[in-house]
């Protein structure tokens, strides 16, 4: 730590409010702890989750840096005491438990993954968030297999884009639901089977028509609210749902149960950042065994819809408040 600066830029949360309250500030270096490396970021990523915490809704977990920032990639700077797997300079990309948006950030060594080669670190940036999230929801929990049917609303979103692909590559069809034309064809054209535009068409009965009435076997829903019914109605006998967010409210009025019973779903949800260091770090150890050799035969990359650098940390919110984009945002230090 001797040859590193004393203190860092980082980008700050100065209160409750829209894009422009993230502002730059200046604070000490952070000290990696046991079983911790201190990362030089290059990338890192920009999630809904940063804009609830922006926004006061989401506030950090005890013990967790009061700065945005859930994913990174860079090179590792400094090693605490008890971590043993990477060495100085090595590059990585990590799940943070906040502080990313940072020039350096202190992650535990069990949630870094190296960086697959041929992924630049915008890439590697955007790996950790999504992958983590969709692979322990869809994969570990859901258990969705070759030859079944996910539904995922959010299709083109950062999690959308990464489900569709991991869901490709191991063998199952995937059903998605879009707002636009345009996000509808560059879901199909990553590997998507179907692309509902919720907008013009009712994805209930299209969902019905696609899979001659047995419904999905499995739905990704980061939307809730009024989804919720309509998930119950699209799920097949003995289907797993799992919500992840809920982008249009937690509370749902009149919800009739009953498919649960007379279909046997399974219907749970999970939030990634409150998780154990241990549990963070069973996933990363399940993603690396079985989605690493994607990476390395170069699949499965993240799509990128826009850079921006650490500075411009308004634009980049602003950008996702849009809901136009494509992937995933990314800044870059």
């Amino acid at each position: 730590m001797s040859n590193l600066p004393q203190t860092m830029v980082c980008i700050a949360i100065k209160e409750p409010g829209g894009p422009e309250v993230l502002q730059p500030e200046t604070r000490p270096m952070p000290q990696p702890g046991n079983g911790e490396i201190l990362v030089q970021v290059a990338a890192a990523g920009v999630n809904r989750p940063d804009v609830s915490q922006r926004l006061g809704r989401y506030p950090p977990p005890p013990g967790a840096s009061d700065l945005p920032g859930l994913e990174i990639s860079g090179t590792v700077a400094a090693i605490g005491p008890g971590a043993s797997r990477y060495k100085l300079g090595d590059k990585v990309c990590a799940l943070a438990h906040g502080g990313g948006y940072a020039e350096y950030c202190v992650v535990n060594e069990s949630h870094a993954l190296p960086v697959p080669a041929g992924f630049s670190m915008v890439e590697a940036a955007a790996i950790p968030e999504t992958f983590f999230t969709v692979w322990v929801n869809g994969f570990m929990t859901a258990k969705l297999a070759a030859g079944e049917t996910v539904l995922i609303h959010g299709g083109s979103s950062g999690i959308g884009t990464t489900a569709i692909m991991l869901a490709h590559a191991l063998g199952a069809r995937s059903i998605v639901t879009v707002g636009t034309q345009e996000k509808a064809d560059a879901c199909l054209k990553l590997g998507a089977d179907h692309a509902i535009n919720y907008k013009t068409q009712d994805f209930v009965a299209e969902v019905k028509q696609l899979t001659d009435g047995k419904g999905v076997n499995v739905i990704l829903d980061m939307v809730g609210g009024p989804y919720v019914q309509r998930n119950l109605e699209c799920a097949a006998m003995d289907a797993r749902i799992v919500q992840i967010a809920f982008m249009q409210g937690f509370k749902v009025e009149a919800l009739d149960l009953r498919p649960i019973s007379a279909k046997r779903i399974l219907y749970t949800g999970s939030a990634l950042r409150p998780r154990t260091v241990a549990q963070k770090a069973a996933i990363a150890k399940s993603l690396e065994e079985t989605v690493g050799p994607l990476w390395a035969q170069g699949k499965c990359k993240p799509v990128i819809d826009s850079t921006f650098k650490l500075t411009d940390a308004p634009k980049a919110h602003a950008r996702m408040e849009t809901s136009e984009h494509i992937g995933k945002i990314v800044m870059t230090v």
